[in-house]
């Protein structure tokens, strides 16, 4: 008689995959995420919308937090923008940044640093931005939080 196979999912395989071609911003902008994106979008040109589909959704102490997550797919490349609200009802999505509100994904194509550079300088433009910050992917213990 033959057993059934258990198929265990590789978290890791899986957060590394989802990592691949990314950069990472931590912003400090204490305002209403819907606020923010609105800065950026009249700032940078950019289009920022929010995607009820890939919230995050953590479960902590018998309650569910949800995490908005606003997207930007950039015209003519694989480059897809995403913009996490690292905060909800006193939970934080990576509690090892308390002190970030947002978080900003760049994934599917490379960003060269000049234009990274260039980037982190129209953020801190914005009144009320007090910190912009990269991350790299060793900083951030739970990367699986950022994986929809």
């Amino acid at each position: 008689m033959l057993l059934p196979m258990k198929l265990i999912l590789d978290h890791n395989a899986m957060t590394d995959g989802f990592f691949e071609d990314t950069r990472l911003l931590g912003i400090m902008a204490p305002m209403k995420d819907y606020t923010f994106c609105w800065h950026l979008n009249d700032l940078m040109g950019v289009d920022f919308r929010i995607n009820n589909e890939i919230e995050i959704q953590l479960k902590r102490k018998d309650r569910n937090y949800f995490f908005t997550v606003f997207e930007y797919q950039q015209p003519h490349t694989a480059l897809t923008h995403y913009l996490y609200n690292n905060q909800f009802d006193g939970e934080y999505l990576l509690p090892e940044f308390r002190h970030l509100d947002f978080l900003w994904l760049f994934k599917g194509d490379a960003i060269e640093d000049d234009e990274m550079s260039h980037i982190i300088s129209n953020i801190r433009g914005i009144r009320g931005v007090q910190l912009v910050v990269e991350l790299t992917n060793e900083q951030i213990r739970n990367k699986e939080h950022l994986v929809f």
